[in-house]
């Protein structure tokens, strides 16, 4: 008979407790869509601190990332969108927080160059910017000058569609650990997630040296038929069933009435 592999564990205190100061860290989720919000709390009851994190955002400032920001955990933020925390902005500017500002779909790509083993990769995104030229303010100094700026880039010209082309060489993200929420998960760690709460989850996740993923609702191998498997498992190494889940709206709009 074959042992089945059951990677699921009793608490998300247990499925972080190796994380340490000063580690990686990849983070799933969209604006406040399928965040690991269980997973960050234990994280921040942990007292971890010195980290840096690879995520689309940085959450709100009560909800999501924004709960370690606020409580001085994070060194480095690479990121796309920064525009909905108030105290992401104050950090930055006055030189506490380094953020590595990123194109969305170029950190897509960087996230899943980093899992599948590509060290990095030529896109014509950024070219005859300072993403490619470099001089995008990392971190400020407390008197608001620069005091680290984004390096340039290799930009080099390749024959695409019969015409030549300039691209910016950008290198592979892979973190120490991935966090990610998921609606199903079996214990194999097989994931499938909800609708666009699978965005950038699964890049994450491959790009984590160790994943650990919160899944809403836990079921056995071979319940998930494969075509519903959105990340295999073997990306995936721990499991935390957390049931339902607070799901946080960013900014909420309704139609007027008779719209």
């Amino acid at each position: 008979m074959t042992a089945r592999i059951d990677k699921t564990l009793a608490s998300a205190a247990e499925a972080v407790a190796d994380i340490p100061s000063g580690a990686s860290l990849a983070v799933g989720g969209f604006g406040l869509c399928g965040i690991p919000m269980v997973l960050i709390e234990a994280l921040l009851a942990s007292g971890v601190d010195d980290l840096s994190v690879v995520s689309n955002n940085c959450g709100v400032d009560d909800w999501g990332l924004g709960v370690l920001l606020a409580a001085r955990r994070i060194r480095k933020m690479t990121s796309s969108y920064v525009g909905e925390n108030r105290e992401f902005e104050r950090q930055y500017l006055s030189g506490e927080l380094e953020l590595e500002l990123t194109p969305q779909g170029t950190l897509g790509e960087k996230l899943r160059a980093g899992g599948s083993g590509i060290a990095a990769f030529f896109t014509r995104t950024g070219v005859g910017t300072l993403v490619a030229e470099g001089g995008l303010p990392r971190r400020y100094a407390p008197d608001g000058s620069v005091a680290v700026a984004s390096p340039p880039k290799q930009v080099q010209t390749f024959e695409v569609g019969g015409a030549r082309q300039e691209f910016v060489l950008e290198e592979a993200i892979s973190t120490d650990f991935a966090l990610v929420h998921a609606e199903v998960g079996d214990r194999a760690g097989n994931l499938r997630f909800h609708a666009s709460a699978r965005n950038f989850s699964p890049l994450a996740a491959m790009a984590g040296r160790v994943c650990v993923a919160q899944v809403e609702r836990l079921v056995e191998p071979g319940e998930l038929a494969p075509d519903d498997i959105h990340l295999p498992g073997v990306y995936v190494h721990r499991v935390v069933e957390v049931g339902d889940v607070e799901k946080r709206v960013e900014r909420l709009t309704t139609a007027g009435t008779g719209a």
